[in-house]
């Protein structure tokens, strides 16, 4: 069940999404936004630039995020706005983690402000592929009693 405005609560963390980056959904994403850059698709490319193989795109990564948003409020239109920042690169076999935590909320406008990341622990160590980040949310506010 989405959250209503009066139910959210400053500092209260929203569920987290973990997801595991597969090559074969890469490259759908390569194919559905037309980016057919080598990085994100050969392994050779990838390690000659530096990377120790394939990386996601940022909006992959994004993506995911947006998801967890979206599966928090149960519906896409309550997400009004977003910021994000790309912090690191997401590499296939990598453990995506999406959440989020209230700043502020709006009483006038039913909106809430969000601290946003995605998080990747590698060999013990969070590394964050998005942070520094905000989303504006609308939740719908509890009717009068009847």
């Amino acid at each position: 069940m989405s959250p209503r405005f009066e139910d959210v609560r400053v500092g209260e963390h929203i569920p987290q999404l973990e997801k595991l980056v597969r090559r074969s959904e890469v490259k759908a994403y390569a194919n559905a936004s037309g980016d057919q850059n080598p990085l994100h698709q050969d392994e050779a490319v990838a390690r000659k630039a530096g990377f120790p193989g394939i990386i996601a795109h940022g909006m992959f990564t994004m993506a995911h995020l947006v998801t967890c948003l979206t599966n928090w409020v149960g519906d896409p239109r309550a997400l009004k706005r977003m910021r994000v920042q790309f912090r690191s690169a997401v590499f296939i076999g990598d453990s995506l983690v999406a959440g989020g935590r209230v700043l502020e909320k709006d009483p006038v406008t039913g909106r809430i402000k969000l601290d946003v990341w995605v998080s990747v622990d590698r060999a013990g160590a969070t590394e964050y592929p998005i942070k520094r980040s905000t989303a504006e949310i609308e939740l719908p506010k509890a009717g009068p009693p009847s």
